[in-house]
This record gives structure tokens, C-alpha cells and sequence, in this order.
């Protein structure tokens, strides 16, 4: 037994030795390398000019040991901690840091506002595009074939709403004048008229087709402008959602590879739950609010209320704001309805009021029940603090971020807690 342990202990120094002549030999070769470098340099020093580009590169890949592992050299040191000097420095410069980025992120609001919703759509439409390319789809075609869905809703959106619009401007335009002789022949307002004229010159106003053109022009320049700011907008919007829905696994690789390895793994797990959460509540929303309009839709028909393609779209839009949208789009169709009679407008609010108790405790529970499990009241605080810091857009994205919160919470946060 003795003598086996000795064979063992001189064969693991014969290995030691070997392993040091080799480390040994290699530094020796690569010293060599180094110096024959330098000498190689030096030789093309005397025959190139001092600041010849390329003998500069020498010298810098030299200095630098650049290998086959290192493309672009060697790490050096690490700075020493414990300067008071760099310590200081680099508190001020944290400091300034925070100040121009703070700065620079008011000045291109608006850019962030458009980066952030086109994220928030490519992170929605993901799950689309998985089951497509589980379908054997590629996904080069699978996110053509999603954003040709949703230019295909926005357009028929457009075409839904944008003529009514059109042709109750010009139905104003046209009745204005009417208008303004049914309101002096109402006996309150005649009395007010006669304190203050005001009718008066609305009708010389309405009446008179240069003064009235003129100021209907300006407004129709005023509205083309939103309207070609908004089309910009928009187009960039998809081509922002395209290129993050298209590049979203390299863009997640290129991220996790900034963690350190021993946590990288764990970290990714989380980032796909995130995303996945997100993505749920996304087509969660959706298909709630989707179920919303066709509804509408039915029952507009139904009633004879005028455009209900139109008013089913707008409840789908506003279904997508949490909290407060579905009530905004009931008040809005009860509103409408009413304009076609008053029994219509009731039996609409009556719906509207059974629909919703179906929707908050039945249909949302079960839908987003896998996706996102916020409690009431970090829902309503989530969305207070969003809708205040970014409007709508801060109150749709205050959901699934509360839930990512809470996730990192349970599974960050507490179990180092526990530990202590």
C-alpha cells in the first residue's frame, strides 16, 4: 500500500515537472515570438517612415499580445479600489453620468415613447411567431405574416373610421348655419342673444363663405399636419416592430452575454418568464377586447345605431387600456346610441352594465389567469403610477411589468432574505 502511494506521489511530480518545463518552454516561445516581433518591427522601422499606419499597428498588436484567443490583446490589471483619488473621480463622474442621461432621455422623449411601444408590440406578437415557426414556418416569414395581420386591422380601421369622420365634418360644415338659426329661435338662448349678440355674429360668421373658408382651410391644414405626423409616426412604429420581432433571439443572446456566466443561466430562465408573462398579457388584452367588439358590433347591427364597425373598433381600442378603457368605450356607445333614440341608448347602458361584471369576473380571471397574477391592489398602483409617467401607453405596459416585479420579488429578492 506504502509503496503504491509512493508511486503515485513520484509519478504526480514527474507530471508537475514536465507541466512546469512546458509552461516554461512556452513562455520562452512566446517571448521569442515577442522579440522577433520587435526585431521584425524595427527592421521595417528603418525602411518605413515614422508614421506609417501600419508599423503603428505593430507595435500597438505587440504591446498588446495579441493571439489567436485575444484578436485584440490581452486584459491588463485591474485599477487599484482603494485610491481616494479614483474613488472620487469616479463618484463625480457618476454623477455627471446620471445628469446628462437624465437630460438626453427628455430631449428624445418622444424617440423612447416609440422604442419602448414597438418593443412592447414585438414582445406581444412573439408568441404568434413561435407558433408559426413550430409550425415549420420560418421566421423570416412567420413575423411577415403576423405584421401583415395587424397592418391588415389598422387599415381596415382606417377605412372603418375615417369616412364617417369625413362626412360628419361636412355635414357640420354644410348645417352650421342651421344650426345657429335653431338655437336663436330657442327662447332662453334669443334671450341671452339679445344681452350679448353672440348668435349674431356666429351667423355672419357661418354666413359669410370667405371668412368661414378661410378658418375651415387653416383647421384642414392644422389636421393634415397631425395626420402626416401621426402616418410618420406609424410607419415607423412597424418598421421598429419589425426589426425587434425579427432580431429578438439575437437581441436576448447579445444581452444574457453581458451577465457573468455563473448567473447567466438563471437569469435567462427569468428573462424568458418575463417575456413570456408579457407576451400572455398582451394576447390576453387582446382577445378580451376583441371579444368586446364583436359583441358590440352584434348589438349595434341589431339596434340599427349607425357605423357600428366604427364604434366596435373603438370599444376593441379602448377594451386595451386597463382599468378605466372598457368603461370609456361603454360611455362612448351609450353616448352614440342615444343620438338614434332613447330606448336605444338604455337598453345599450343595460348591456354595457351586465357585460362588464361578465368580463371583470368571469372572462379576465380565466384569460389572463396563466399570464400575469397581479393582486387588485398592486394593479390599480401599477397603472396610477404608469398612466402618470407615460399616459396610455405607461398604463398598458404598468400590468405586465408589475408582474415582472413580483416574479423577481419571489424569486430574487425573497429567497436571499430567507437565507440571511
Amino acid at each position: 500500500m506504502d509503496e503504491a502511494v509512493e508511486v503515485a506521489a513520484a509519478q504526480a511530480e514527474a507530471s508537475a515537472e514536465r507541466a512546469e518545463r512546458a509552461e516554461t518552454g512556452a513562455f520562452s516561445a512566446y517571448q521569442g515570438a515577442v522579440e522577433a516581433g520587435r526585431g521584425a518591427v524595427e527592421a521595417a522601422a528603418a525602411i518605413l517612415p515614422p508614421d506609417d499606419p501600419i508599423l503603428d499597428t505593430a507595435v500597438r498588436k505587440i504591446e498588446a499580445r495579441v493571439d489567436e484567443d485575444n484578436p485584440y490583446g490581452r486584459p491588463g490589471q485591474p485599477m487599484s479600489t482603494r485610491s481616494p483619488f479614483r474613488l472620487a473621480f469616479t463618484a463625480a463622474l457618476g454623477v455627471a453620468l446620471a445628469y446628462g442621461l437624465v437630460k438626453a432621455l427628455i430631449a428624445v422623449q418622444s424617440v423612447l415613447v416609440l422604442l419602448l411601444t414597438a418593443a412592447f408590440l414585438a414582445i406581444g406578437l412573439t408568441p404568434l411567431v413561435d407558433k408559426l415557426e413550430r409550425r415549420k414556418v420560418k421566421r423570416v416569414r412567420a413575423v411577415g405574416i403576423v405584421l401583415a395581420g395587424v397592418l391588415l386591422f389598422f387599415t381596415g380601421f382606417g377605412f372603418a373610421v375615417v369616412p364617417p369622420i369625413v362626412e360628419q365634418s361636412a355635414s357640420l360644415i354644410e348645417q352650421a348655419p342651421t344650426y345657429v338659426q335653431q338655437l336663436q329661435d330657442n327662447r332662453r338662448i334669443a334671450e341671452l342673444d339679445n344681452r350679448f349678440g353672440l348668435l349674431n355674429r356666429a351667423q355672419e360668421y357661418v354666413s359669410d363663405p370667405a371668412r368661414f373658408g378661410t378658418a375651415a382651410a387653416g383647421g384642414v391644414l392644422e389636421v393634415g399636419k397631425v395626420v402626416l405626423t401621426l402616418l410618420f409616426n406609424t410607419i415607423l412604429l412597424l418598421v421598429l416592430t419589425l426589426y425587434f420581432l425579427s432580431s429578438l433571439p439575437t437581441i436576448k443572446a447579445n444581452a444574457y452575454r453581458l451577465i457573468p456566466r455563473s448567473r447567466r443561466a438563471r437569469v435567462g430562465l427569468l428573462s424568458d418568464e418575463i417575456l413570456s408573462r408579457v407576451g400572455g398579457y398582451v394576447a390576453g388584452a387582446v382577445t378580451i377586447a376583441g371579444i368586446a367588439s364583436v359583441l358590440t358590433f352584434t348589438l349595434l347591427v341589431a339596434l340599427g345605431v349607425d357605423y357600428p364597425l366604427a364604434l366596435a373598433m373603438l370599444v376593441f381600442l379602448t377594451g386595451l387600456i386597463p382599468l378605466i378603457g372598457a368603461t370609456i368605450g361603454a360611455v362612448i356607445i351609450t353616448m352614440v346610441a342615444l343620438f338614434t333614440s332613447v330606448k336605444v341608448g338604455i337598453i345599450v347602458a343595460v348591456y354595457y352594465v351586465i357585460y362588464q361584471q361578465i368580463e371583470n369576473y368571469v372572462l379576465y380571471p380565466r384569460i389572463m389567469k396563466r399570464s400575469v397574477d397581479v393582486s387588485p391592489a398592486a394593479t390599480v398602483v401599477a397603472v396610477l403610477i404608469g398612466g402618470s409617467l407615460l399616459g396610455v401607453l405607461g398604463a398598458l405596459l404598468a400590468i405586465p411589468i408589475a408582474a415582472a416585479v413580483q416574479l423577481v420579488l419571489k424569486e430574487v429578492i425573497a429567497p436571499r432574505q430567507d437565507q440571511r
